[in-house]
């Protein structure tokens, strides 16, 4: 049995989220990978962003009418948030694909796309574990990891831009690209702080 009182509501709109968090991570990898494709790609991101604002309202909605949570008030919120953060900046990404128009993608946006992703998927199983308050710690320090991975992938590739791309149009749009994939990364990693936080009041 877990340390945290059970509430299955919450726990299973945290799971859904964080997976269609990462689905629609995984999809973002393909708007770089298949970028002839990357408008409808963008399509199918939207739609998961549009559901997961839906989980996210609903949820607050139960939060202002349950007296008895099995987690502080504040962290289900924040976790909550950090969740839709990271949907809404993949989201961004993909559509500023199509909104400016590029004419293919760059290995840096792949590269980038392929960490978010990587850590979405440590973050669906933190959040798995969360109930049982077990082995979620590990899950964090991979994302905080990937972070860093990312932070040092995004530094090389707006280098590279200045350096070796020529037109100016071009290194506005991309950087842009990338520094929302970037803050996708980031938030991941907000959302692990949270789990790791929960997890460690409630040990």
């Amino acid at each position: 049995m877990g340390l945290i009182p059970r509430n299955d509501k919450y726990f299973k709109t945290f799971n859904t989220m964080a997976r269609e968090v990462e689905r629609a991570a995984g999809l973002l990898c393909r708007v770089f990978d298949e970028f002839e494709f990357r408008a409808s790609t963008a399509d199918q991101i939207k739609t998961i962003e549009h559901e997961c604002d839906d989980m996210t309202h609903d949820l607050m909605r139960e939060l202002n009418r349950t007296f008895i949570t099995p987690l502080d008030r504040e962290d289900i919120h924040a976790l909550v948030e950090s969740l839709d953060d990271v949907m809404d900046l993949i989201d961004s990404a993909s559509r500023r694909t199509v909104l400016y128009k590029l004419d293919g993608p760059t290995e840096t946006a792949r590269r980038l796309a392929g960490v978010l992703n990587r850590a979405t998927t440590e973050l669906v199983t933190g959040v798995g574990l969360l109930e049982r308050s077990d082995g979620v710690i590990e899950h964090c320090k991979e994302i905080h990891r990937l972070e860093n991975e990312g932070d040092t992938l995004y530094h090389e590739g707006i280098g590279q831009l200045f350096e070796e791309e020529k037109d100016p149009l071009r290194v506005i749009k991309l950087k842009e690209i990338y520094e929302t994939i970037e803050r996708g990364i980031d938030k991941v990693e907000d959302a692990a702080n949270v789990l790791e936080a929960i997890t460690l009041k409630n040990a």
